[in-house]
């Protein structure tokens, strides 16, 4: 059985650079460079979860809140522990 979660996401469009900001209760706050247009913002918030988890691209996918900033995001591959364990480990590196 193939591991998968799922992670509650505040997305922060149009920031200045892609980056993870932190926890904000149970979800975790992630500002994205790309502007809320035409799902851009979508696609750029799931490259970059993927890129920061170690996973493919197509590991990530918004499995609700395309329109909102909100999200349920499904990571394929991980455990819930593990993505936290790997984007705690991403965020202290920004410190």
């Amino acid at each position: 059985m193939e591991k998968s979660c799922t992670l509650a996401i505040k997305a922060v469009p149009n920031a200045p650079r892609h980056e993870v900001v932190g926890w904000l209760g149970e979800a975790l706050k992630v500002k994205i460079h790309a502007p809320p247009v035409e799902g851009r913002a979508n696609e750029a918030l799931c490259e970059f979860l993927a890129d920061e988890l170690g996973l493919p691209r197509r590991a990530v996918t918004v499995l609700r809140g395309d329109t909102s900033r909100l999200k349920l995001v499904r990571i394929a591959g991980l455990t819930l522990a593990e993505a936290w364990a790997r984007l705690v480990r991403s965020e202290t590196a920004l410190l």
